[in-house]
């Protein structure tokens, strides 16, 4: 199972998402070809409720913990409620990686 797989099936187990959407954005950073180290993470919940987005992110990063401590490298996390979400619908485009040149 790839990293990506490891990550959606983690997540979708630990969250029970409305929306998941998992992308390994690892090309666009200074790593060798077919890496699996960055990841943007679209995740849509309801136990985001009431939770401010640092304990969002927490809840992620608790889920995540081995893969973190085993080759990922970054994660871009956009966690929403289902309410939020239908408000809004979609995260800001992330800015380019300037590192590692």
């Amino acid at each position: 199972m790839s990293v990506q797989e490891i990550i959606v099936q983690k997540l979708h187990d630990g969250l029970s998402p409305v929306h998941l959407q998992v992308d390994n954005v690892s090309h666009m950073h200074a790593v060798p070809a077919d890496a699996e180290t960055h990841f943007d993470i679209v995740v849509v919940a309801d136990s985001f409720a009431g939770l401010r987005a640092v304990q969002c992110h927490q809840r992620v990063y608790q889920l995540l913990a081995e893969e973190l401590s085993s080759g990922v490298h970054a994660l871009s996390i956009h966690a929403f409620t289902p309410e939020y979400w239908a408000q809004k619908g979609e995260v800001p485009t992330p800015p380019e990686c300037l590192g590692g040149e």
